[in-house]
């Protein structure tokens, strides 16, 4: 049981890694231009220098949407997370972790929702970029999504032995 529970805390401590690091780095579509390559992420266009990325006013609502719910998710990772280590201390034998999966369950939909609103709206339109394709932050953003299901329902159905 300490071992399910250690191999636990580490998946979900990669996953609030991946989650900052998914958030925060601005790799999620990348394409070629005349002079190198550029790569968006969620916060600037870069190419040899950042700057601020450039989005048209229809669609402003909805990279304004997947920042928040990336933001959400990393917030509602480390409650969980907390949560986790709090109720691992202070629940009886025998009692479930359902806050702590509710939480991550949680997290994961804001998750599914900031990166269903990417792809639906950027993926297919990379800005100044010829031959554009998915960076390393997005696929990290699915891997996320898979991970804190894994873990929320874990949560949900592992007892304190």
């Amino acid at each position: 049981m300490l071992v399910l529970l250690a191999g636990i805390f580490v998946v979900h401590i990669a996953t609030v890694i991946m989650l900052f690091v998914s958030t925060i780095a601005n790799v999620w579509m990348v394409g070629s231009s005349n002079y190198a390559t550029i790569s968006t992420g969620l916060w600037l266009l870069c190419n040899r220098t950042c700057t601020e990325l450039p989005v048209s006013s229809q669609d402003e609502a909805s990279l304004k949407a997947v920042q928040a719910f990336m933001i959400l998710s990393i917030i509602f990772s480390v409650v969980a997370l907390v949560l986790f280590i709090v109720q691992l201390f202070t629940l009886e034998k025998g009692k479930r972790f359902y806050m702590t999966g509710a939480v991550m369950l949680v997290c994961w939909m804001c998750i599914l929702i900031a990166v269903s609103i990417y792809t639906a709206r950027f993926t297919s339109t990379a800005a100044f970029s010829t031959n554009p394709h998915h960076g390393y932050c997005f696929i990290l953003a699915w891997i996320c999504f898979c991970f804190s299901f894994i873990i929320g329902i874990l949560y949900l159905v592992l007892r304190k032995k």
